[in-house]
């Protein structure tokens, strides 16, 4: 067939029927056209569907054979050549009309339905990632990360995020000991009391990477978020603890030291909605993709890979996160101290919406600075439309705590 034929008809008469282009188009002989004629009046193809006409201008090679089998005149050899031809097309024996990415209900495939994310106070703006080491002296640690962020905010940075458990050495046996008591604030914790006055002096809003928290009789290793204003406007407790063991690599048990966060954590912040997760939370892909479908625009994820795992899976999961739901990842890593009773494998990393690297470091401390651009969120998902074309009509993500809510 002529495809420049082809193409003309279909900007012409792009609902008109395969038979009347396959008669104005082909040179087969009249035996032939008759036969593909009938086979498609028997099979009864919707070919006037629209949709159907330009899938098939766009694949026609899909429906039409390099070579069709000879086609007899004897009237007896006609369901042979019917068998013969139905051999050689790709169409289901049925009478069918092409699946539109309609009928997949996308909608329900988040139960509640996926909202989409707000219109960002800002578009673009500079994320510092401070890479800290951590001492066994806690308030040098805390004036340390004070530096930091200043040192960031100086290079323009409006988002600034810390490391896992920044302020104290992670030992799962001695952890507990520097746990503070974030509710009472003041003296109680002075971590966070030197983050709400840096991010309120510095008008910079703050991921405050983790800390050790005591509430009640349980300890939760903590991320707290901080406006520019100073105040706290989000907490998250770690909800996926990393209890692990690598015979001849390591084993650690952080659920002996560490209650479970209960909550999924999204907060509106004056550069985006931010959801929240630590470490080992970035793991489990179902929490990135209802941080999604709450609308996040950027997922922080303050951690602290150890040498086994972190080679093999820190990058790549920061990537998968971010290109499984079209939107930034950012983690911030400790610095890597070998003398640590736990050895943290480094590489703080921002991830664009299509999975790209966009800035990362190695195992030292350093301060990350780079740009997000929200803008490049819409363009991605339109260049991939996966949020518009998930099987609503085969799988359903459910956001139990958005349910309950509603």
């Amino acid at each position: 067939m002529d495809k420049l034929s082809i193409g003309s008809i279909s900007k012409r008469r792009g609902s008109e029927t395969l038979v009347e282009l396959i008669i104005e188009t082909s040179s087969f002989d009249l035996e032939m056209k008759a036969a593909i004629s009938s086979l498609i009046s028997f099979r009864n193809f919707d070919l006037y569907e629209p949709s159907l006409s330009r899938s098939i201008f766009r694949q026609l090679s899909l429906l039409i054979p390099s070579q069709f089998p000879v086609v007899s005149t004897d009237a007896k050899a006609n369901g042979a050549n019917f068998t013969s031809l139905h051999q050689k097309f790709r169409f289901h024996s049925i009478k069918t009309s092409p699946i539109m990415a309609s009928s997949f209900n996308p909608e329900r495939a988040t139960s509640p339905p996926a909202v989409p994310p707000p219109v960002p106070p800002v578009t673009k703006f500079k994320i510092g990632l401070c890479q800290l080491m951590a001492t066994p002296d806690k308030q040098r640690n805390i004036e340390h990360a004070r530096k930091a962020i200043e040192e960031a905010v100086g290079k323009g940075a409006k988002l600034v995020v810390l490391p896992e458990i920044w302020n104290v050495p992670y030992s799962q046996d001695t952890v507990s000991l520097f746990a503070e008591d974030i509710e009472a604030g003041g003296d109680a914790s002075p971590s966070t009391a030197m983050l709400s006055e840096v991010s309120r002096r510095l008008k910079v809003t703050i991921v405050g990477g983790s800390i050790v928290e005591r509430s009640g009789d349980k300890i939760y290793n903590t991320c707290c978020v901080f406006g520019t204003d100073g105040n706290m406007k989000a907490k998250h407790r770690k909800i996926h603890l990393f209890d692990i063991d690598i015979p001849g690599k390591i084993t650690f048990i952080e659920s002996k030291a560490i209650a479970a966060g209960q909550t999924p954590t999204v907060v509106d912040t004056e550069v985006g909605r931010i959801g929240i997760g630590i470490c080992y939370d970035i793991r489990f892909p179902e929490l990135a993709m209802i941080y999604a479908a709450r609308g996040a625009h950027l997922i922080c994820y303050p951690g602290a890979f150890n040498m086994t795992t972190g080679p093999l899976h820190w990058e790549l999961l920061q990537r998968a996160r971010a290109v499984d739901n079209l939107l930034y990842v950012a983690t911030c890593s400790r610095a890597r101290d070998v003398d640590d009773s736990y050895v943290a494998w480094g590489h703080s990393t921002l991830v664009g919406p299509f999975g790209e690297v966009l800035a990362t470091t190695e195992h030292d401390e350093a301060i990350i600075i780079s740009e997000i651009d929200y803008s490049l969120v819409e363009l991605r998902r339109t260049n991939l439309p996966l949020l518009k074309q998930k099987r609503g009509d085969l799988y359903q993500l459910v956001d139990v705590q958005r349910l309950k809510s509603e």
